[in-house]
């Protein structure tokens, strides 16, 4: 049974920290938080109380630092009740939280922490340590290293320090720093695609008021319960599921890892999820790769169950027609669709994708399995969500309609520009960049390609990511990808070809699933097969069958393929697993000259 609605207005707590305190006065012994506790392996809760109590000890150690108003503190851990702690803490104390992401680079987290001046680190322990020592120690203004668990200071460095021995055993008594709404409350480095990360200055008010607007889209009750496992370091999950959900009242559990998430989902069995592409991208290969060993009549089931589900959907949201085929719907939703929603909990009622674009034809696959999903669109710039798409008007093929307050329109070369209380107030320490991306009157420029149709957004391109052929031919590659993206036969897929005679592809393939081709084209399944001409044919057919909609000039004419994985480590991929396509290029650059030989 649905709770009602508690919200909590922006203009009633003024600020981020000034949001949590409201919802501790006003549902002191409500859940706010599930953990998985690694010491007794088992699942546990702590109450808005409680973790308030918990906030001030964390409070009481930054204190202690002797830190002033506006200095810079870092944090890089998994989601947890201690990254919401030290986070609330230190924005009470009006300090601005400089997020992480535990996956990146050395050399990434290095220039982040000097770009902003970081006084303290808060990080995992002893195996983070050592690969970020080298790094940090160029760092001259860290004061204070604290190390959450595996806790080692044999180190000879006196900024080194165990939680255990930093945070206190009480918490100090003293008033709160009431920040204002229109101070900064972080800087959030951008994913850096195209060169160095640059510092997103996001406001209590920018985040508070995006927060808002976004529970004026969708219905959330206090009964709701999130599973996080996006990096709260994402603004995505920081804002929609970190303080949306306090906002409204509702629970947040962490999950344990990626690798968990299947058994977090079905043991926790959260109602809302938020997550990217990647995801459902996952999923989507792992039932297709199932269902090739189903017998033709069980495939067959299936993919009726999809076709009526989604035919069910476009007729409930009045774009489709009622036909008789219709009445099946229930019971093909039981023998199929719910079974799937089952292995995901089977209590979702909200998940959103954002983050990227997710594909039409997997947005409309799961939809007709009847997992709710919504598509949105952001930026870090933008605190970060533009828009959503709305239960009552559904449009996987678009990101929706904006939120409340924010206005949209398009500019030169249709590009996305964006006006309203989301905009940051800047990039951290580099003025030319901010005038570069908000003009004088103050439009957001997205640096992406629209379409406006009906008060929906429809993401076209990239601005930056067209490549021109030799012959003057223009394509988004994009596009293609998430095309090519369909088949699990390919685990990472760049399309090549600017300046270029012809479009090429570079791509990692799936081991398993290429250890079967292999087999099919009796090949022995070794890397150095992928060089054989007959594999590459064999490719280049499946390529072609995912591209056959798209127009005559768009023809993948070479491949190159490999098995190894194209990572964060080696700065291949963002943190958020964005590829760097110049850098991929580069590193591969060999691969792709050998393609385009003779030409």
């Amino acid at each position: 049974m649905k709770s009602a609605i508690d919200y909590i207005p922006p203009n009633s707590c003024k600020s981020l920290p000034g949001l949590f305190l409201a919802r501790a006065v006003k549902s002191p012994n409500d859940t706010a938080y599930g953990y998985f506790d690694k010491l007794t392996s088992q699942w546990r809760h702590i109450t808005w109380h409680e973790m308030l109590q918990k906030i001030c000890l964390w409070r009481t150690a930054l204190k202690n630092e002797n830190l002033q108003t506006g200095d810079r503190v870092a944090l890089m851990l998994g989601n947890s009740p201690d990254w919401v702690a030290y986070e609330q803490a230190a924005l009470s104390l009006g300090l601005l939280v400089v997020p992480l992401y535990s996956n990146d680079r050395p050399d990434n987290i290095s220039y982040i922490l000097q770009d902003t001046e970081s006084k303290i680190l808060l990080c995992p322990g002893a195996t983070y340590w050592q690969q970020l020592l080298p790094a940090l120690n160029t760092v001259a203004s860290l004061q204070r290293i604290v190390t959450i668990d595996d806790c080692q200071t044999q180190q000879d460095d006196p900024r080194l320090q165990c939680i255990d021995e930093w945070l206190p055993k009480e918490a100090a008594q003293g008033s709160h720093y009431s920040p204002t709404i229109s101070e900064t409350a972080t800087i959030v480095y951008t994913s850096g695609t195209t060169g160095p990360p640059k510092g997103v200055m996001l406001s209590h008010h920018n985040i508070l008021e995006n927060c808002y607007a976004g529970l004026q889209c969708m219905d959330i009750y206090s009964s709701d319960v999130f599973l996080s496992f996006l990096p709260l370091s994402h603004m995505l999950e920081r804002t929609a599921g970190y303080y949306l959900p306090m906002m409204a009242g509702a629970c947040v559990t962490f999950s344990r890892s990626i690798p968990d998430l299947a058994e977090d989902l079905l043991t926790i069995q959260p109602t809302i999820l938020i997550a990217v592409p990647r995801i459902f991208e996952r999923v989507y290969s792992g039932i297709k790769a199932t269902l090739r060993s189903k017998p033709p009549a069980a495939k067959k089931l299936f993919h009726w169950a999809v076709t009526i589900g989604w035919n069910s959907f476009l007729n409930k949201q009045g774009r489709g027609k009622w036909s008789p085929s219709l009445l099946s719907h229930p019971l093909l939703d039981r023998l199929v669709g719910k079974k799937i929603r089952d292995r995901l909990g089977g209590n979702l009622r909200i998940v959103i994708a954002g983050g990227a674009a997710l594909s039409t034809d997997i947005a409309q696959f799961f939809i007709g399995l009847g997992l709710p999903i919504y598509q949105g669109y952001g930026l870090t710039e933008t605190s970060p969500v533009i828009s959503v798409n709305r239960s009552e008007d559904n449009r996987p093929g678009g990101v929706g309609p904006t939120l409340p307050g924010i206005t949209v329109q398009l500019g030169e070369y249709n590009e996305l520009l964006v006006k309203g209380h989301c905009v940051m107030q800047g990039y951290w320490n580099n003025e030319q960049a901010t005038l570069n991306t908000i003009d004088k009157d103050g439009w957001l420029h997205t640096g992406d390609q629209a379409e406006l149709q009906d008060g929906h957004i429809y993401i076209t391109g990239r601005l930056k990511e067209i490549l021109v052929l030799s012959n003057g031919e223009k394509v988004a590659p994009t596009d293609l990808e998430m095309a090519i993206s369909l088949d699990p036969l390919f685990e990472s897929n760049m399309v090549i070809g600017e300046a270029r005679p012809y479009l090429s592809l570079i791509c990692v393939l799936n081991t398993p699933l290429w250890e079967e081709l292999a087999e099919q084209l009796q090949v022995p399944p070794a890397v150095e097969s992928l060089q054989l001409q007959q594999v590459h044919q064999a490719v280049l057919k499946r390529v072609e069958k995912l591209l056959e909609t798209f127009p005559g000039f768009v023809f993948i004419k070479n491949v190159s393929l490999s098995l190894a994985p194209w990572t964060v480590e080696q700065g291949l991929l963002t943190p958020t697993l964005k590829m760097k396509r110049k850098v991929i290029e580069n590193h591969l650059k060999s691969d792709i000259d050998n393609m385009y030989k003779g030409e």
